[in-house]
């Protein structure tokens, strides 16, 4: 098994946006390379480019009803893919696919094991859910992730651990009654942040009562604060003996960010991608993925992203 780590990256990914005015915009992806590369980063990885999902693909979580909607306003490029917070553009569908199928390449690197660990920037739409939009999340790839994980690869026994500073509520409600997928969710309060779900007292349902762990954070939280709660955390993923791990890092957890209130560093970021590496070793021959999320202050996405790649890189 190789030990590298692989990140993705291609002018196809910036291609996921919703307009240059928009928190969602395009150099959100630009900012990450602008500092991978300034850092010397690519000398420690293996760079690899995106591709596109297909539709079979896209199905192992999404309704087809959904998938056509997205096809038809793509190509009108006007209206909404959700109540009203996620546009739709010319060619959104083009560019969400290619988020997905980068996610899923990166999956069968690391089953195929060319490499151990992989990083995406642009992906961790944790937002959608099977029928819709949400949040600036047109297809979940987190949720086709995992669908993929079982449908191809036979694996059962996942952990989907997000940082963002917002519920991932598109898994968390896909999965709430499966038991073998352990989620653990560290965001802002949602009495106080979209979506407004997430809380503690939500640990699945029917059979898989107890594998879901929500952490919900006070705004202005710091790093102390938040690790206060992650020995709790580590201890509930090495539990459920996960066969591969998925990490949404999104950047919206740090101090400064224009849409939320927590006042994480990239420290935080690094620190649990250096646990999760951990983990990945004892339980999973080190197979873990890390999707970039949210983050609207390009100078966190710089921080938060790289660190997290860097951590990685060292184990």
């Amino acid at each position: 098994m190789t030990e590298k780590t692989c990140v993705m990256l291609g002018d196809e990914l910036a291609d996921y946006h919703f307009g240059q005015d928009h928190p969602f915009g395009p150099m959100r992806y630009w900012a990450f390379k602008e500092e991978f590369e300034q850092r010397g980063l690519a000398n420690q990885v293996s760079l690899c480019s995106p591709q596109m999902a297909t539709e079979s693909q896209l199905q192992l979580f999404h309704t087809q009803e959904y998938i056509d909607k997205v096809k038809v306003l793509s190509v009108m490029g006007s209206g909404y893919l959700d109540y009203g917070d996620t546009p739709a553009r010319k060619g959104i569908y083009q560019a969400a696919c290619t988020v997905v199928g980068t996610v899923l390449k990166t999956v069968d690197l690391i089953m195929a094991g060319e490499c151990q660990h992989g990083f995406i920037p642009i992906a961790g739409l944790h937002h959608a859910t099977r029928q819709s939009a949400a949040g600036f999340c047109v297809f979940n790839d987190c949720g086709i992730a995992i669908e993929y994980l079982r449908h191809t690869y036979k694996l059962q026994r996942i952990a989907y651990i997000d940082i963002d500073a917002h519920h991932g509520d598109g898994v968390f409600y896909s999965f709430e009654t499966d038991p073998d997928l352990c989620v653990v969710d560290f965001h802002q309060d949602g009495n106080t942040l979209y979506p407004g779900t997430g809380f503690m007292g939500e640990t699945g349902r029917g059979s898989a009562a107890g594998t879901k762990l929500n952490i919900p954070l006070p705004p202005y939280s710091t790093d102390n604060g938040a690790k206060k709660f992650w020995q709790n955390a580590e201890s509930f993923i090495a539990d459920a003996r996960p066969e591969f791990i998925l990490l949404q890092c999104g950047a919206d957890s740090l101090d400064g960010d224009p849409l939320t209130q927590l006042g994480l560093s990239s420290g935080f970021h690094a620190y649990v991608a250096t646990r999760l590496c951990a983990l990945a070793t004892m339980y999973c021959n080190g197979r873990l993925i890390a999707l970039g999320g949210g983050g609207y202050n390009l100078e966190n996405i710089k921080a938060a992203w790289n660190d997290v790649i860097n951590a990685l890189c060292e184990k």
